[in-house]
């Protein structure tokens, strides 16, 4: 069941990463900056990324995760990745994403989660949506504020990053509370 092909937004493009993309996605994921505040593995291997997007076609199919990649539509390039991971018993989906560092502060990551929260709520009929943010990722938290998520609480020392434990700031929207 695969219903979904793209993703267009005013000046981006999200759609499932094909094998041709791994080594953009290596490049702009592999830089500590970016690392240093998301989920993704580092340093991020040309081996990693394609393992994780030859993943992708089950998880679409089954309706179990949407791993995006997100594309600049002036430059016809990857720019990083938009995730929405569902949880089918409890009919909630969880919000990911990396933009890569040059793309920073651009308004991407807000334009691609508006988008992406819609498909989650309208597409896939989901009754939460939800975003863990690495508390000292700022940035990310205001994306989530300006896209609707409220902040719900931290979970302190919640995960292990670069031999030390960070918190974890969580986001949510419930559908109602859904303009």
């Amino acid at each position: 069941m695969n219903m979904l092909q793209e993703i267009e937004t005013e000046r981006l493009v999200m759609r499932p990463y094909d094998l041709s993309d791994a080594p953009r996605a290596q490049k702009l994921g592999d830089d500590k900056d970016v690392a240093e505040t998301t989920f993704i593995p580092y340093p991020y291997t040309l081996e990693k990324v394609e393992d994780w997007i030859q993943n992708h076609l089950s998880l679409i199919e089954n309706g179990d995760a949407y791993p995006l990649a997100v594309i600049l539509k002036s430059e016809r390039q990857l720019i990083g990745t938009m995730t929405i991971r569902g949880d089918k018993t409890h009919n909630k989906g969880e919000l990911a994403y990396w933009i890569g560092k040059d793309y920073w502060g651009k308004g991407y990551a807000t334009e691609a989660s508006k988008k992406i929260i819609e498909f989650g709520f309208h597409d896939l009929k989901l009754n939460r949506i939800w975003a863990p943010v690495m508390s000292k990722n700022k940035a990310s938290g205001k994306v989530m504020k300006k896209v609707g998520l409220n902040y719900e609480g931290t979970l302190k020392q919640d995960i292990l990053k670069w031999d030390k434990y960070e918190d974890v700031d969580i986001y949510g929207l419930l559908k109602e509370n859904y303009r």
